[in-house]
Parts: structure tokens; sequence; C-alpha cells
């Protein structure tokens, strides 16, 4: 009875001993073949297309932006609609030409607004004149309009009112009104305020 125990612990011993052994003689003799085929496994491909959006599309981006959307979105949606266009290399170059274009536009803009702040600047102080008060006061305010005005008639140059920033002017006085031309300029002019 002791041998069956023994065999069975020595025969599984045994065989995983020589399973080894043979698959070892099978690897040798693959590894000799001249020829040994790999299996790589291959990504599902992404289909993913950049394009430039011909139109505002919510959730999605503003136009004349670049970006990558799925190619079933753009096939099924964004082209019967006509809402993008596929980015090729003619349109990436006349996009950036047109970026160029429109910065040259923006500094522009901001040099005029630069001159036209020194033009403010240096002309002095306006002068404006309002029916007086007892002491100091004056009968109604000066209003942006009034600013407005004055600049027009002594300069020629035409301002928009809501670009005026005036402090609550009721009393004789010199002022500073602030004049937002650009984004990045503000011109500073002085108001004295006389009583007729």
């Amino acid at each position: 009875m002791a041998s069956i125990s023994l065999s069975w612990n020595s025969s599984s011993w045994l065989h995983n001993h020589c399973l080894t052994k043979s698959m070892n003689a099978e690897t040798t003799k693959l590894t000799n073949r001249t020829s040994v085929l790999t299996v790589v496994a291959q990504k599902k491909a992404k289909k993913v297309r950049k394009i430039i959006l011909k139109d505002d599309v919510s959730n999605l981006g503003k136009k004349g932006q670049l970006i990558d959307v799925k190619a079933g979105y753009l096939r099924n949606f964004l082209m019967p609609m006509g809402m993008a266009q596929i980015v090729t290399p003619e349109l990436l170059k006349e996009m950036k030409m047109e970026e160029e274009r429109i910065e040259a536009e923006k500094k522009r803009v901001k040099e005029e607004a630069r001159q036209l702040a020194l033009i403010f600047e240096t002309v002095g102080a306006f002068k404006v004149k309002r029916k007086g008060g007892k002491g100091k006061q004056i009968f109604g305010s000066v209003t942006a309009q009034d600013l407005v005005d004055i600049i027009k008639a002594q300069l020629q140059r035409d301002v928009d009112k809501r670009i005026v920033s005036l402090p609550e002017i009721r009393e004789t006085g010199e002022y500073v009104a602030e004049l937002k031309l650009h984004p990045d300029v503000t011109a500073r002019v002085r108001l004295n305020v006389f009583a007729n």
C-alpha cells in the first residue's frame, strides 16, 4: 500500500518533469526554424477628423474654431447641415492669413485709440458753463452728453456718450472724466465747470 501512495507522488513529479523537458525540446525546434510567426494585437483605429466650424455649434465650439470630432458625427450631422469643413493644408494657410489680417487690424485700431487719447489729453481742460445757484452750486448737472457736445464743437471728433465716465458734477470746479476709447486705452480729460 505504501508503494501506491509513493507512486502517485513520484508519478506526478515524473509526469511534470518529462512534460517540461518535451516542451523545451519543442521550443528549441521552433527557434531553429528560419521564420517565426509573430502575432501582434492591433488597436481599433479611432475615427476622428480635424474640422473647422462654419457656424457656432452648441456644446462644440464657435465659428472658425479648429477642433477634432468623430467621423460619424461629421458625416451624419455637421456636413449635411453645412456647419463644418474638413481641414486641408490650403484651408489652414487661409486661416493663418486671416488671423494675421485680424491681428494687424486690432493693432491698427489700438494705435488709433492711443493717438486719439493723446489728442484729448493734450487739449487741456474743456470749459463748461452752467447757470449758477447759491454758493458753488449749479442748476442741473453736467452729463456725458454735455462732454460729447463740447468735444464735437471744439475738436470735430464724434465720441459715443457710452464710453464717457463722469463723476457726479453739481458744483463749479475742476473734474476729470475718462473716455474708454479701447479696452486697453483710456483717455483722461479735464473739465472746468463755471457758473454764469
